[in-house]
């Protein structure tokens, strides 16, 4: 009888917004890793003729829809905003079809390790579907200044929206490796390639 395949080391990455999580997963796919962003798969299990597109059509109406059919994300934030029940049905629906596609992505693809991209994996309690976790780390201060700066915000928007997210203290304590990212993007990628030669040294070990 042939064995089962041997499951590729799978690394989550995770860290606050504006953390730096972007530059990680480019330097991580730049290395040759493949990488598998929850946001990406967000976007494509609500694509136009999705079932998660029908789905969320359903609960939330048409109002929800482009003239083109796609999914206008600015009137779905509309109706969930501040409506902690239609934000709640909206992740009922999502998230189990992310995870689910995410999974599949995961077990068809190669390579010594693969990266998972989950921004929630704490908040969502996901730490066991990866054999790692990574975090990028910056402190309150510091995400404020870049999420305000990135998104031309107001101070008080980008508050709620970090205070929406796990603590950096809950995220430091579920994290296996951590990366400060206070200096330079030239210094993230350097630790980037720092932890690569570990997870290379891991995966080798695994097989």
């Amino acid at each position: 009888m042939q064995a089962a395949a041997r499951r590729v080391l799978r690394i989550g990455l995770t860290g606050g917004i504006a953390s730096g999580k972007s530059t990680v997963s480019r330097t991580f796919t730049e290395l040759g890793i493949a990488v598998i962003d929850a946001d990406e798969v967000a976007r494509e299990v609500v694509a136009p003729g999705t079932p998660g597109l029908a789905a969320v059509v359903r609960r939330f109406g048409i109002a929800v829809l482009e003239a083109s059919g796609a999914l206008n994300r600015s009137a779905l934030r509309a109706q969930i905003f501040e409506d902690p029940a239609a934000r709640r049905d909206l992740e009922s629906i999502l998230h189990p079809l992310i995870r689910r596609r995410m999974d599949e992505l995961a077990d068809a693809a190669s390579g010594p390790y693969i990266v998972m991209a989950i921004p929630l994996l704490v908040e969502g309690g996901q730490q066991g579907r990866v054999d790692r976790v990574l975090l990028i780390d910056a402190d309150e201060s510091t995400q404020l200044q870049r999420v305000m700066s990135r998104d031309n915000i107001p101070q008080a928007q980008a508050q709620a929206i970090v205070a929406a997210q796990a603590s950096r203290a809950q995220r430091l304590k579920r994290a296996d490796d951590v990366i400060a990212n206070t200096g330079t993007v030239a210094e993230l990628r350097q630790a980037v390639e720092k932890l690569h030669g570990r997870y290379m040294q891991l995966a080798a070990a695994a097989s």
